[in-house]
């Protein structure tokens, strides 16, 4: 790929806007700022400078161009990036590097042709056209079924997989997409979806990457399953993607409001009545990779599925996961007589914007839902709405349920004054004292959320939110700064400090140092000397840290006031304290999985040993974590 073509790319693209479509940004002075979509925090660390079109985050040290964003957020190659690029800017690639089109891009193109080919059914066979007739009476009209690309696979076993194999694609890719099945026999594979109505699921940047199928003939019949959904592949991870927020981000992010239903045609007639804001989550509950996604645009949910809270384990732990991850949770009541939205638009787009006006918060659908109202208690009767089976205040099991229910809730409350409130509302529900709710609170365990990106395990985050390589590289970028304010400053780094920087940083110390020599110590002729290619990432990120002031903010020493020799030593100081406390972690795993006693006593000798230098006490944590 020529460089010019790459170079065209990023000249007709702004970053902010790039970014902006999945990170929630704010404009602060020249550039912007938003929460990391890397790393789990609560400050903003994330920024974005349109100036020099890149991008940092000075709580876990990501940071480069516009093109590596799209690698990691999206999980693709270069290749794959430059195509999403391209297409944003309107760029048509000349020529492709045979080594670029890879395997996730055969995938996409197959996908592409399928969602064509389905496409292509509806309406040009007697059940496509029957198919198509059905979606019409469910009130979804033309344009939508366009705009969605919704399609129809013929009920036979091979029509697609024949007609992709006739444009070049091998069949153990056709099955690597998830389209086919591969036969038990060890004939060839079959197609997945038959007599179908299809759904393509598409990606953020509106790339088919999967689909789901409705049966619309025969659907009463208990042997058939009414949807069926690609499987996991390479591109569809069905705890990944939401479907439809490829149209609804835009709309999210400006109403700061999602609307979360259950199944395809509800998002799809949301949208068409003009409820742009609304996704599905469609064949499982909500994951933390989910919420990783949505809270890039907004954090404030509003759910509108059935919600069998007392019995449904999978809805349970979504809406904890989103409680837990800070969303403010409001629940949309369906209208009387309606099952789903889109049944509700149908009838009355009107309806479903009041239910939307008047949906209620998590806590108070908690209350609502686990309390038997007066008039049926009084006559023994049932209720069955919300959470299910209904409890009786008015006898000590029923009180003992309630709590069970509610506690958990109000404990997933990240405001104080907020758990207040509902656990003096609860007291006088139960009519109870607020001092044995408080106690059963303080008792109430509730599970441990970690909220992840991808399958990454959580960094370890300190106190101001940053990770420790986000810490680490803060110190080193501390360093740099000092010494090309003052280069006398870099006779405190000697050799033995070396090993405590990365490469890049290790390597620009040697570079300023060499130059000191020829220049002396003249900060302007170092910086002029210094080779602005080979280390443009670093000093680009030196630079919009002065920019956002981001030292003052969050530099090891940010309460000290000294001159620059003090402040490289405390850096370096706290740089060798890092790399033992990674010392002290790496000989405690070690320590657990280690057989020989013999060589037990050895990391036991040399843990006591780098605990001395950290000052802390010899004894082995169980934890293993010193960061």
């Amino acid at each position: 790929m020529p460089d010019s073509q790459i170079e065209e790319i990023k000249n007709k693209l702004n970053i902010v806007d790039i970014i902006g479509s999945y990170v929630k940004l704010s404009k602060t002075g020249i550039n912007y700022r938003g929460v990391c979509p890397f790393h789990s925090e609560k400050g903003p660390s994330f920024f974005v400078s349109p100036a020099r079109q890149m991008w940092h985050c000075f709580g876990c040290g990501e940071g480069s161009s516009v093109f590596d964003f799209i690698m990691k957020i999206e999980g693709v190659e270069f290749g794959d990036a430059l195509k999403i690029m391209a297409t944003k800017a309107g760029v048509e690639l000349k020529r492709e590097n045979p080594k670029l089109r890879t395997e996730r891009q055969r995938l996409y193109e197959i996908c592409h042709l399928a969602c064509s080919f389905f496409e292509k059914q509806l309406g040009n066979s007697a059940y496509g056209k029957d198919a198509k007739e059905y979606l019409l009476k469910r009130g979804i009209k033309e344009e939508t079924i366009k705009k969605w690309r919704l399609g129809y696979s013929p009920d036979t076993w091979q029509s697609l997989s024949d007609f992709l194999v006739g444009r070049g694609y091998k069949r153990e890719e056709i099955v690597k997409a998830g389209l086919t099945v591969q036969s038990e026999k060890g004939n060839n594979p079959y197609d997945r979806f038959r007599g179908r109505i299809i759904f393509p699921i598409f990606d953020l940047n509106s790339q088919v990457i999967g689909f789901g199928a409705r049966v619309f003939k025969d659907a009463d019949k208990k042997e058939t399953a009414k949807y069926i959904n690609t499987p996991q592949t390479l591109l569809y991870d069905k705890s990944n993607v939401l479907y439809g927020l490829n149209y609804a981000k835009l709309a999210v992010r400006k109403n700061n409001q999602c609307v979360l239903t259950e199944g395809y045609t509800d998002a799809i007639m949301c949208h068409q009545a003009g409820f742009e804001n609304t996704i599905a989550v469609s064949g499982t509950a909500l994951t933390p990779r989910h919420l990783n996604i949505l809270k890039r645009y907004s954090d404030s949910l509003l759910l509108a599925f059935d919600m069998d809270l007392a019995g449904d384990t999978a809805t349970k732990k979504g809406i904890n996961l989103a409680q837990s991850a800070g969303f403010n949770i409001k629940v949309i009541d369906t209208y009387s007589g309606a099952k789903d939205p889109a049944e509700i638009i149908l009838e009355n787009p009107e309806n479903w914007s009041e239910s939307i006006i008047k949906a209620r918060s998590i806590m108070d659908y908690y209350f609502d839902s686990a309390f038997v109202p007066k008039s049926l208690s009084a006559t023994g009767a049932p209720a069955s709405l919300g959470l299910g089976a209904k409890f009786d205040k008015n006898n000590p099991q029923g009180k003992k349920e309630i709590g069970a229910v509610i506690l958990p809730a109000i404990k997933r409350l990240q405001n104080k004054i907020e758990q207040s409130h509902w656990v003096q509302k609860l007291a006088e529900k139960l009519d109870v004292s607020q001092e044995s709710v408080l106690e059963e609170l303080k008792n109430t365990r509730i599970e441990n959320i970690t909220f992840l990106t991808q399958e990454a395990k959580a960094p370890e985050i300190d106190k101001k939110g940053f990770t420790v390589v986000g810490r680490k590289k803060l110190l080193e970028d501390k360093i740099i700064s000092l010494a090309l304010k003052n280069p006398e400053n870099l006779d405190l780094i000697e050799d033995h400090h070396y090993p405590l920087f990365c490469d890049k940083t290790r390597n620009l110390i040697e570079n300023i140092k060499k130059i000191a020599m020829q220049k002396g110590n003249d900060s302007e002729a170092i910086f002029a000397d210094i080779p602005k290619d080979e280390y443009r990432d670093l000093l680009d990120t030196l630079a919009l840290k002065a920019e956002v002031s981001a030292f003052a903010e969050a530099s090891a020493d940010e309460d000290y006031e000294g001159d620059g020799l003090d402040e490289i030593q405390l850096c370096l100081s706290q740089l060798k304290d890092i790399e033992l406390r990674n010392k002290l972690n790496e000989l405690s795993r070690a320590l657990k999985i280690e057989g020989d006693e013999q060589k037990k006593e050895e990391l036991i000798r040399e843990f006591d040993k780098k605990a001395k230098e950290l000052h802390l006490p010899s004894q082995i944590p169980q934890s293993g974590n010193f960061s």
